[in-house]
C-alpha cells in the first residue's frame, strides 16, 4: 500500500512540474468488457478489464535541450479498473524509462517491451490484447520466465532515427544482474512505406550458463484500403524444444469502426513439447464513438491438441484439465482513452 501511494504521489510531482518541462502529459485507457469464458466443462462471466486495449495510468514528457537534442521519460503502470487494483509488486510495470532522442536517433534506457515481442505483436489485427490475442498461445519451451518473452528490465535499447527513407529498427541489451533468465540481448529491422511494413528481429537470453533461448521472428502487412493483411511467423528454441506460431489476419474498415479476423496455428517440436500443438481463431468488431471511446465485441476459440492447454482466458480452469480441451468466449465491452 505504502509503494502504490508513494508512486501516485511521485506523479502528482511530475504532473505539477509540466511548467518546467517542454512538456508533461498525463495519459491511460480505461478499458472494461461483460465476458463470458467456457474453458472445457467449465464456464465463468466476469467483468473483465483489458478487451481492447490494456488498461493503463502513466505520464510522459520531453525536454528540448537545444541543438536537436532533447530528453524524454514514460512512466506506465498497469491498472484493472474492474477491482480498482494495480500491480502490487511493480507500480511501473508497463514501462519505465529515460532517453536521450536527437538526429542520431534514441538511446532509452530502463524497463520496456524487447524487439522481439514488438516484431511478434505488431501484426496481431487485435493489438496482442483481449480474448483475441496472439499472446495467448506463446509460450516458453520450458516454461521458464526470461527476458525474451516480453519486456526486460535494466535494458539499453538504440532505436534509429525516423529519416532513414522508412527504415527503421533497434537493439537492445538487458543486464541480468544476477537474475537467472534476465540477460538479453536481440535486435529488430524493417522497412514501411505507404501500404507495406515488414520486419525481422531475433533475440536470445540466458537461462543457464550453458542454455540460451533464442526467438526468431518475421511479419508484415499490407494496406488494401478495402482490408488489411498481416501476417507472422516465430520460432523458439530451447535446447531440443522447438515452438513455431503462425498467425494470418485481416482488418476490415466498415464506417466508424472495423471488423477484425485471425487465425493462428501453433506447432510444438522436441522434448517435453513434441505434441503441443494448438489451433487459434477469432474475431470481432470495433466501433468508435469518437477519437476517444470505442465500443466493442470479440469471439476467440481454441482447440488444444496433445498436451497443449491454452485458454483463450483464464476462469479457473487448470492447465492440467485443458490439456486437449477446447476454450471459447466473447466479450462486450467499452474502452475510453485520455
Amino acid at each position: 500500500m505504502k509503494k502504490t501511494l508513494f508512486a501516485l504521489a511521485a506523479l502528482g510531482a511530475f504532473a505539477g512540474a509540466a511548467s518546467a518541462q517542454s512538456s508533461v502529459q498525463l495519459f491511460g485507457v480505461v478499458d472494461l468488457a461483460v465476458r463470458h469464458i467456457k474453458n472445457g466443462d467449465i464456464d465463468r462471466t466476469d467483468l473483465a478489464s483489458n478487451g481492447n486495449a490494456t488498461s493503463r495510468l502513466g505520464v510522459r514528457g520531453v525536454e528540448d535541450l537545444g541543438g536537436g537534442l532533447k530528453a524524454g521519460f514514460w512512466l506506465e503502470a498497469a491498472v484493472n479498473p474492474d477491482s480498482g487494483t494495480a500491480d502490487s509488486t511493480r507500480f511501473w510495470g508497463r514501462r519505465s524509462t529515460v532517453s536521450l532522442i536527437g538526429n542520431f536517433g534514441e538511446v532509452r534506457l530502463g524497463r520496456d517491451k524487447l524487439p522481439t515481442q514488438l516484431a511478434f505483436e505488431e501484426y496481431d489485427v487485435f493489438g496482442a490484447t483481449g480474448i483475441g490475442d496472439i499472446n495467448t498461445t506463446y509460450a516458453l519451451p520450458n516454461s521458464a520466465t526470461v527476458a525474451a518473452n516480453s519486456r526486460a528490465d535494466n535494458a539499453v535499447q538504440y532505436f534509429l532515427p525516423g529519416n532513414l527513407n522508412g527504415v527503421y529498427g533497434s537493439l537492445a541489451v538487458a543486464a541480468g544482474e544476477g537474475v537467472a533468465g534476465g540477460k538479453y540481448v536481440g535486435g529488430r529491422l524493417g522497412w514501411r512505406s505507404g501500404a507495406i511494413d515488414i520486419s525481422g528481429a531475433y533475440g536470445q537470453a540466458e537461462v543457464t550458463d550453458d542454455e540460451d533461448y533464442k526467438r526468431y521472428v518475421i511479419g508484415g502487412s499490407y494496406d488494401f484500403n478495402v482490408v488489411k493483411v498481416s501476417a507472422n511467423f516465430q520460432e523458439t528454441k530451447f535446447t531440443n524444444q522447438k515452438d513455431r506460431h503462425l498467425t494470418v489476419g485481416a482488418a476490415v474498415p466498415v464506417g466508424a469502426g472495423s471488423f477484425k479476423a485471425s487465425y493462428s496455428k501453433i506447432d510444438g517440436r522436441g522434448g517435453a513439447i513434441d505434441d503441443r500443438d494448438a489451433d487459434q481463431f477469432a474475431i470481432g468488431y470495433v466501433h468508435n464513438l469518437s477519437k476517444r471511446t470505442a465500443v466493442y465485441g470479440t469471439y476467440a476459440y481454441i482447440k488444444n491438441d496433445g498436451t497443449a492447454s491454452y485458454v483463450v482466458a483464464a476462469n479457473g480452469a487448470t492447465a492440467a484439465s485443458m490439456r486437449g480441451e477446447k476454450s471459447q468466449g466473447f466479450d462486450i465491452g467499452v474502452r475510453h482513452s485520455f
